[in-house]
């Protein structure tokens, strides 16, 4: 039986980035970093082990991923935040929109319904539901 050696100069960090232009905008996270790391190193030649300085900077790029998700998650929390608090600006405020028939129309607005990041959110003006982007003006 012929065992193939494996090159401990492999780079997890090179093999990261390649990863990470074949998923595309997903990107890797960090648990197949940490995954891929692990495998390196279980499955490292044991006459030729990593460097220990590619060691160290690849647990330094795990680190650098695992911050980046965070900045991400916190960085979606402000940005809700952002919405809900621009979306309580406009009650109380007259708008002016294009309603369904492409007329425009004048109302007061009594709420706004945030949507999701799939839906649009949606303002009640004088008991009609409109979505946001149909608004073309507010006013005092």
């Amino acid at each position: 039986m012929t065992v193939t050696a494996t090159s401990g100069s492999t780079s997890l960090s090179a093999m990261a980035g390649s990863a990470t232009t074949s998923v595309g905008t997903s990107g890797m996270d960090k648990d197949t970093f940490l995954k891929l790391l692990v495998a390196q190193m279980k499955y490292q030649d044991p006459e030729k082990p990593a460097d220990s300085g590619a060691l160290v900077t690849q647990t330094a790029t795990y680190s650098q991923v695992e911050t980046m998700q965070k900045l991400t998650e916190q960085n979606a929390a402000m940005l809700a935040l952002q919405r809900a608090s621009s979306a309580g600006a406009l009650v109380g405020k007259t708008a002016t929109y294009v309603g369904e028939d492409g007329v425009a129309a004048t109302g007061r607005v009594s709420s706004v319904i945030l949507g999701s990041d799939s839906t649009e959110s949606t303002a009640v003006i004088d008991g009609q539901t409109v979505a946001v982007g149909r608004i073309t003006a507010f006013s005092a």
